[in-house]
This record gives structure tokens, C-alpha cells and sequence, in this order.
């Protein structure tokens, strides 16, 4: 579950009742090399309290919807990316419901969660180097809004096996009972774009004018001896919540289920570049102590960089993404949202563009490749992320992990990736140049005349 791990205002953590608690307890990764807690911090948030700060931006509070829009604007976050879930999987917990869900949004870099009359809002922000910094926002109204960091309670929860070990963030689907409470006996799942769709969504809402691919959403469980046989009928395709609950407290009344998809895909690729930023500096800091020459690199090391940078480059490529059983649809404008900061290639192709019919993203090649997270990778994670990306993009690499991706798709990715991406290695532009050539050769009159 996405932004869980938080305290509500009033709702005591054991030592101080009524307050997040924000410097104390065991933190992972708070010494060196990482220095979670004490690192100077360029995120988002961090840039958007500078501004408040120096007066240059302020917050409007409105009285139903509190600091919420005002915030979304200031981060650039669409309201279209509204997802909502009834599960009470949150700390704020007592104010979550079916008929009163959380409702969450998002951009590239930051997630924002509101629990329908809670205390404070939620953040998760990504810092290119620390990965996901943990913040609320009071929501009672003041002369002087400020993002307070919270760091200890959050990550409690935001440092598991669901997001890899490192501080993170995961879409989390459960068998949800009636009241909102998640079924202890039950299984639930982690949700990413390789997950089976009929594992998905369980304690969301999702809104689609087509395909629904409902998988577990917009039901709670109806028999508790036998949570699995859940009655879906009448819960695929809703083109609106209104009827299921009082959408007038939301911004807008979908949960769409474009930006639900994109979302569990988001959430584990940030997850999956965090663990290669912590492992690479993890293993060279290891290295350091060992005192291994200046300029080489250990086995042990070597074998700690590259894994996780392995998994980073499949998941990157949308390697064993779950194909879609039919055409999907969203409900509330995402799909266009989403699409118009994309950078595009002459040909005006992007890797924020759609496909919606068998998968996700016509070009298979997760767009965080333009996060500054991902361009803050060190090296030599960073080189051999290049390295084995030209290897399956340039087709080298036709190994089964990669089977889904069409000799179309990886020329089309590695074209739009050299076309609006700088700082990949002359080997690709290289590449590229001769396959242009090799192509306008067998195009050529002369070349169809000398065909047998």
C-alpha cells in the first residue's frame, strides 16, 4: 500500500501520543555510506519548502479540500491521477472505509495521500540520492504551512521485502472485509506490472469506460471462511463512483484505472533503482574499508552492483510485464495527462505514449529512464545499466527474459532514447547510424532489383 506508515495526529506510536514521531527508534541505512537521516536533501518537497520559506510561493487552504489542490499544483501533480482504496491499510486506519476511501495521486518524482477528514497529508518524495523521503503536512489551516519530515514511523513500514529492503513505496493489494479491514487469513500481494491481473486491487477502487481487468477491485469479501469467492459481478467498468460512495469530497470521481496500472509499475521501478544507488555505494564503501586498490573493483562488490542492476534492467524493459486480456480504458483524462510532458523523437514518438490494447506502454522502456534518480545512479552501476541495455536494444541479448520485445520495439526504443536522452555511450549512436544506413540500403530501387 502506497504512502502506509504514517501515525495520525491524536493516534499514539507508544512514546509520544498526538504527534508524529520524527527522530527516534532504529532507521536503516541512517549511517555511512547512505546517511538517510542527516544527508542534505534536493527532493521535490525539500525545494518546495525553500520556496514557502523564502516567501515566494504560499499555499492556499480551502476549506473542503484543505492544502490538497494547492499542493498538486505547486508540485505539478495531476488530479487525474486520483486512485482510491477503501483497505484500512494506512495509520490513519480509523477514518478509512469503503464509503470513505484514501485517495492517493502522483507524479514522476512524489506521491500525495489524503484521508477524507484526517489530520495531515501524506508525502513521499524522491531525492536522486536518498530515494523516498517521508513527509505530512498539518490540514489544519495555518499562516505558515510547512512540510515536517517523518522519517522513523514511515519507515517501519516503507522498509520490507515488498519494497526490496530499501526505503520505498508499493501498491499492495488485500482481501478487504466489509468494514475496510484487510483479512488477516488471507493472502495479499504486491503489485507491480509483471503481477497476474486476478491478484490486483484488492481494497482499490478502479474506474475504466472499458476493459476493466477488475482482478480483486471495487469488492470486499462476502463469505469470511472463504474470502477468495468474492462476488464480482457489477464491479468491472465503472465509469463513475458516484452511487458507491459521496464523491463530493474527492476531486474528482474516478480511480482510473490507467493510472492505477501505472502507478504499480512506477512504484517498484523507483524501488528497483533505490536498491542499485544503495548496493553500488553499499559495496564500493565495503571495498574502501577493505583498502582495495584505487581503480579496481572486488568480485564480492562486483556481484553486489549488478544484481540489483540486472533486475533494474528487466524491470526497466518490461520484461515479463502480465499482457493485458483485452483493450482498457480510463475514466478521468489521465491517459492525455499523463502523455504531455513526454519528450519526443522527430517522428513524435515518446515512452510516455499508450498502448492500452496487449500492454501498458507502446514502447516498452519505463520513462523513470529520465528520472533524476536514475541519472543520479553511480557508477559502475551506471555503465553496466548501458552496457546491457544496448546488448537487448540492440538485439544481441535475445535471451527468453526479453522474448517480448519485437526487433521493432527495440529499435524504436533505442532510437527515441538517443533522440531525447543525452549521455549514452558513441557505440549507440554509432549503432544507430549504421542500422539507418543498412535500412535505406535494402530500401533502395537498386537493392529490390538485385532480390531473387
Amino acid at each position: 500500500m502506497v504512502f502506509s506508515g504514517l501515525p495520525a495526529r491524536g493516534e499514539s506510536t507508544g512514546n509520544t501520543p498526538g504527534a508524529v514521531v520524527k527522530n527516534q527508534g532504529f532507521l536503516p541505512f541512517a549511517g555511512p555510506p547512505i546517511n538517510y537521516r542527516s544527508a542534505e536533501l534536493n527532493d521535490p518537497i525539500a525545494r518546495l519548502e525553500k520556496r514557502l520559506e523564502s516567501g515566494e510561493v504560499s499555499l492556499h487552504y480551502d476549506p473542503r479540500h484543505g492544502y490538497l489542490q494547492a499542493v498538486l499544483d505547486a508540485l505539478r501533480i495531476p488530479v487525474s491521477s486520483q486512485t482510491l482504496v477503501f483497505s484500512k491499510t494506512s495509520f490513519q486506519f480509523p477514518d478509512i472505509s469503503p464509503t470513505a476511501p484514501r485517495a492517493l495521486y502522483f507524479n514522476d518524482d512524489v506521491y500525495v495521500g489524503q484521508v477524507h477528514a484526517g489530520k495531515f497529508l501524506e508525502f513521499v518524495s524522491f531525492d536522486a540520492k536518498q530515494a523516498a523521503i517521508f513527509y505530512v503536512l498539518d490540514e489544519q489551516e495555518s499562516s505558515e504551512p510547512r512540510f515536517e519530515r517523518a522519517a522513523v514511523d514511515c519507515i517501519q513500514c516503507h522498509v520490507a521485502g515488498s519494497t526490496r529492503g530499501v526505503p520505498g513505496v508499493l501498491v499492495k493489494s488485500v482481501f478487504t472485509r466489509p468494514n475496510g479491514y484487510p483479512d488477516a487469513a488471507s493472502k495479499s500481494f504486491v503489485t507491480g506490472h509483471e503481477s497476474p491481473l486476478n491478484e490486483r486491487w484488492g481494497g482499490w477502487y478502479v474506474t475504466s469506460k472499458h476493459g476493466g481487468e477488475g482482478g480483486l477491485a471495487n469488492v470486499t469479501i462476502s463469505d469470511p471462511k472463504h474470502p477468495e469467492q468474492l462476488n464480482t459481478k457489477g464491479s468491472t467498468n465503472l465509469a463513475t463512483l458516484n452511487g458507491r460512495l459521496d464523491t463530493s469530497g474527492y476531486l474528482t470521481d474516478s480511480s482510473d484505472i490507467v493510472a492505477v496500472m501505472v502507478l504499480a509499475h512506477q512504484t517498484q521501478m523507483h524501488n528497483l533503482i533505490t536498491l542499485t544507488n544503495y548496493q553500488t555505494r553499499l559495496a564500493l564503501f565495503a571495498d574502501q574499508k577493505r583498502n582495495q586498490p584505487a581503480g579496481t573493483i572486488s568480485d564480492a562488490a562486483r556481484k553486489q552492483i549488478e544484481g540489483p542492476a540486472e533486475q533494474l534492467v528487466r524491470y526497466l524493459l518490461f520484461a515479463n510485464e502480465e499482457k493485458l486480456r483485452e483493450p482498457i480504458e480510463g475514466t478521468s483524462g489521465f491517459t492525455a495527462d499523463f502523455g504531455t510532458p513526454g519528450r519526443r523523437d522527430a517522428q513524435g514518438r515518446s515512452l510516455r505514449d499508450f498502448d492500452l490494447r496487449t500492454r501498458i506502454f507502446k514502447y516498452p522502456c519505463s520513462y523513470l529512464i529520465y528520472s533524476e534518480a536514475f541519472d543520479a545512479l553511480p557508477e559502475p552501476a551506471r555503465t553496466y545499466i548501458h552496457r546491457r541495455l544496448f546488448e537487448v536494444l540492440g538485439g544481441n541479448d535475445r535471451s527468453p527474459e526479453f522474448s517480448s520485445l519485437s526487433s521493432e520495439d527495440r529499435r524504436a526504443i533505442l532510437e527515441i532514447l538517443l533522440a531525447t536522452k543525452p549521455g549514452f555511450p558513441e557505440e549507440w549512436q554509432q549503432f544507430s547510424r549504421e542500422q539507418a544506413s543498412t535500412t535505406m540500403i535494402a530500401a533502395s530501387p537498386a537493392a529490390v532489383n538485385r532480390q531473387p
